[in-house]
């Protein structure tokens, strides 16, 4: 590596985005040489990793971290983040249930704390100049900390001239400077794990005319040969469209999706391959598991569907696609966001009740759903009988329903 000289443009303390990952683990020594004397705050969020975070702060400091940061933000993540989500029902062209793109800002926002604590002048990730994280990252650095610096050393030329072009030379690199990592050549998914999902990408996931190899690539659920040949049955109860209890118990935001991971893991919910458009341009396949939250998508969707006047269930269907794409462009703390989840809130203002759903061969079929003095639905009116109910007043709203395409037919007749 070329030599490099102390420059007082360059920042003085860096606070990264710190996961004990590859690219992270090899950006904490390459920044030292980078930026002469700098000082460096390894920032980790524990957000339902699993064992991922283990001995994460022995590992930061063996690869170069001056101070290591590790903060529990489960149960903000579940309630103020991945709810209020569920709420407006979001997702990302139709499959994708956004379980990275909702945790980069909440990193980001901690990040933020860290170094008006710590005294750092700058922010730092291991995004790639590739990806969406980068854009998620940094939007919320903008946001919340537009005076600091922003430290991005996969878009840094120097990073390319050192060698550090993919994960296979970023391997090379930590092997030669004695950097504690897990990985190999010979697997080299590309994996980010949370409470809410994880994401697999890499290796013959990246080919579409191949079909990803579920043995090796499944961590959360099983592959649907191996799910039970008995269904299985849960009772959600919601509170203001929010998940509340499960199978009658009470249970804060982690602990409900955690259980609901393992039960929906158990029956191979929530898996998805997906080949999604990339806010960069490109496409990308993945192979996304979101067990918990597919039931919990399942359940509030049956509530929303007795509870929601149509108009404002129309409408609310229409703004989740926007929602969800503000997400996925990493706009959490965009006005536009914060306006529409004040929408959202209100919508589901009553949305309460209680949904059963069913469980089995990798689906998620909500069979019973109870919204009690919540719900829209009046059985007398949606029955056959005509009891009750004016049959003459059809014929007046169809005719001046219709009015438009009579003319039009009587005027210019069908044009096919």
């Amino acid at each position: 590596m070329a030599k490099r000289t102390q420059d007082p443009t360059h920042p003085k303390k860096i606070v990264l985005a710190y996961s004990g990952g590859l690219d992270t683990s090899v950006i904490l020594p390459w920044l030292k040489h980078r930026y002469p004397g700098v000082k460096l705050v390894a920032f980790a969020a524990e957000l339902g990793q699993g064992d991922e975070l283990k001995g994460i702060e022995k590992k930061a400091y063996a690869s170069g971290a001056d101070e290591v940061i590790v903060k529990d933000l489960r149960k903000e993540f579940a309630e103020q983040y991945c709810y209020p989500m569920l709420r407006a029902h979001a997702t990302y062209e139709g499959d994708y249930l956004l379980g990275t793109s909702i945790a980069r800002p909440l990193i980001a926002k901690h990040q933020v704390l860290a170094a008006q604590k710590t005294g750092a002048d700058a922010l730092g990730h291991g995004a790639t100049g590739k990806g969406n994280d980068q854009v998620r990252f940094e939007l919320t650095y903008k946001a919340l900390a537009p005076k600091l610096k922003i430290v991005s050393p996969w878009k840094d030329p120097a990073f390319i001239a050192d060698g550090l072009t993919d994960r296979a030379t970023a391997i090379d690199y930590a092997r030669q400077h004695k950097i504690p990592i897990e990985q190999t050549k010979k697997k080299i998914y590309s994996r980010d794990r949370n409470l809410w999902h994880i994401s697999h990408e890499g290796d013959e996931i990246e080919h579409p005319e191949r079909e990803p190899d579920w043995k090796r690539c499944l961590v959360m659920s099983v592959p649907v040969e191996k799910a039970p040949a008995k269904a299985e049955t849960v009772e959600i109860t919601f509170k203001r469209g929010t998940p509340w209890k499960l199978n009658g118990k009470a249970l804060r935001g982690d602990v409900m999706i955690e259980s609901l991971n393992k039960i929906g893991g158990k029956h191979a919910v929530g898996q998805t391959v997906l080949v999604e458009n990339r806010l960069v341009g490109m496409k990308s396949r993945g192979v996304y598991e979101t067990p918990g939250g597919t039931i919990l998508y399942e359940a509030h969707k049956a509530l929303e569907q007795l509870c929601l006047e149509r108009d404002l269930y129309h409408t609310k269907q229409q703004l989740a696609l926007k929602y969800g794409e503000i997400v996925y462009y990493g706009q959490w703390f965009h006005p536009l966001r914060e306006a529409l989840q004040a929408f959202v809130d209100e919508s589901n203002e009553h949305v309460n009740g209680t949904v059963k759903v069913k469980l089995y061969k990798g689906r998620a079929v909500a069979v019973e759903a109870d919204a009690k003095k919540s719900s829209l639905y009046d059985a007398d009116l949606a029955s056959f009988a005509m009891d009750g109910y004016d049959i003459t007043a059809a014929r007046g709203f169809i005719d001046l329903y219709g009015l438009p395409m009579q003319v039009r037919g009587a005027k210019q007749g069908y044009q096919g």
